[in-house]
């Protein structure tokens, strides 16, 4: 089955350059694709001869720990959100007084996990809003 052709085929880049670059030129456009939005050393000197903005993309690793303490409180408070659930559910289905009351003290527990775990997410939001 053949390709389907172009909506717009004045459009496709048809025209092949050939160029030639000292190694420290092409090291530096090879760097600039790494740091952009470009896929490709071609659409990196279409973009520049075509005056178009080039996006860059700059990783801050200062904040590399912050997130990651932000990850894992994520992933802790969900699974403490998971056994509140659970211990919801089981006490829901239980009629034995004493059962219910065991029940309502480990809930209470987790509750109380959950007041340790938003209490360090607030500081490390707080040392996110002194960075911004």
């Amino acid at each position: 089955m053949p390709r389907k052709k172009h909506p717009q085929p004045a459009q496709l880049l048809s025209r092949p350059v050939a160029l030639r670059l000292m190694e420290q030129e092409y090291r530096r456009l090879e760097a600039l694709r790494r740091q952009s939005d470009c896929h490709s050393l071609g659409e990196v000197i279409r973009r520049i001869l075509a005056r178009q903005p080039i996006r860059l993309f700059h990783k801050d690793s200062s904040m590399d720990g912050v997130v990651e303490e932000l990850a894992a409180v994520r992933a802790e408070l969900r699974a403490i959100g998971l056994n509140i659930n659970q211990v919801t559910r089981h006490f829901n289905g239980t009629t034995n007084a004493n059962k219910r009351v065991l029940l309502a003290h480990q809930a209470l527990e987790q509750y109380r996990k959950v007041e340790a775990k938003v209490s360090l997410l607030l500081s490390l939001i707080s040392q996110l809003a002194k960075k911004w």
